[in-house]
């Protein structure tokens, strides 16, 4: 069996264990696919941490005690090879549970609860050394009517996996058809930072890469765009007009791109950095700050054109950068609403 095939099976029996999640069985899942010392770096407000028992007591108990019939959806399984030499498997889908007691000061809703992940595990001689994990948690104030902050310019709503339904890339490993996706991939990244700074938006060549029905799924707080002009308008826009030195500093980043089939992924942790000189992103004043910006990307190829693009940054990290405190913001935000567990009738009993 390859390599890439066999990583993907090695994160099989903690997918498994996150569908039907059960606590001691999750956390015994964490110590056999991790190494005793994995690096773990998740998004605002978690960050840095080590060993899969720290993942589980200061991420996933938390979340458990708020949606307590917690469980884990992936709709995208693909790995590979970086241009680095490091083997990757990277992981997207969402949590969903009942949303009955407070998580992050986030008021429960009584209702079912979904949140976006992209996760990407680095392995090293058959153990995950290294986890990137982001979680759209602010997707999650968005549905308990907590968003304390400016609102989304793009469509917010449960966003869906490939729609070919074949985001579980099966073994063997296709090596040809997985490089080309991925030198699809860095290309349109090369034209897409020719704009604005060698011509206008003609230069990034959308025809040559992207799918006429493409779709963007952005995280919440930007949400998804419709097409080429569905991305300019409700993302790159705004995000230049704020930003225009992105992609100058490339120089000083380190990216990881690596592909399966017709799928391509990319991590940095950060990717990205620029300035915010100017206004019109999130609802944020330019204040000349240098900021760094996390990013974990899928693409989905398609007739040799992108046609789904699934983007989670980490906004909450961003935020806390210009010194905007989003969880502060939200307990002033909700301070007058209920933030004690919910009970919820069994439907049994009237």
């Amino acid at each position: 069996m390859d390599t890439h095939t066999t990583h993907k099976m090695l994160i099989a029996p903690l997918r498994q264990a996150m569908y039907n999640f059960d606590g001691e069985t999750v956390r015994t899942a964490l110590r056999e696919v991790m190494a005793p010392d994995v690096t773990l770096h998740m998004c605002c407000p978690f960050g840095d941490m080590t060993g899969p028992d720290a993942l589980y007591d200061h991420a996933y108990a938390p979340l458990l005690a708020a949606w307590p019939d917690l469980e884990r959806r992936d709709w995208i399984v693909m790995a590979g090879t970086d241009d680095h030499g490091h083997d990757w498997v990277g992981c997207g889908g969402y949590y969903t549970g009942t949303f009955t007691g407070p998580w992050l000061d986030i008021p429960p809703t009584g209702h079912q609860a979904h949140m976006r992940f992209h996760e990407f595990y680095r392995v090293v001689d058959g153990k995950i050394a290294e986890v990137q994990t982001i979680w759209d948690i602010p997707e999650v104030m968005m549905q308990a009517n907590a968003w304390p902050l400016a609102p989304s310019l793009g469509r917010e709503w449960h966003v869906p996996g490939p729609a070919t339904q074949d985001g579980f890339v099966p073994g063997p490993y296709d090596e040809a058809r997985s490089k080309a996706a991925c030198d699809h991939v860095v290309e349109m990244l090369k034209y897409l930072v020719k704009f604005p700074s060698q011509g206008g938006p003609e230069v990034m060549e959308p025809d040559r890469f992207w799918h006429p029905r493409m779709n963007w799924y952005g995280p919440a707080g930007i949400g998804t765009a419709r097409g080429f002009a569905g991305f300019r308008n409700w993302h790159q826009i705004p995000f230049l007009n704020a930003m225009p030195d992105r992609g100058k500093n490339a120089a000083e980043l380190t990216s990881h791109f690596f592909a399966d089939s017709d799928y391509v992924a990319v991590t940095g942790w950060p990717n990205m950095r620029q300035s915010l000189t100017e206004s019109g992103w999130l609802g944020i004043a330019p204040n000349g700050k240098r900021i760094s910006l996390r990013s974990l990307d899928f693409w989905r190829m398609e007739n040799g054109l992108i046609r789904e693009n699934w983007v989670l940054v980490d906004l909450l990290d961003v935020y806390a950068q210009i010194g905007v405190d989003v969880f502060a913001r939200l307990r002033e935000f909700n301070k007058a609403r209920n933030l004690t567990p919910i009970s919820i009738p069994d439907g049994m009993t009237q």
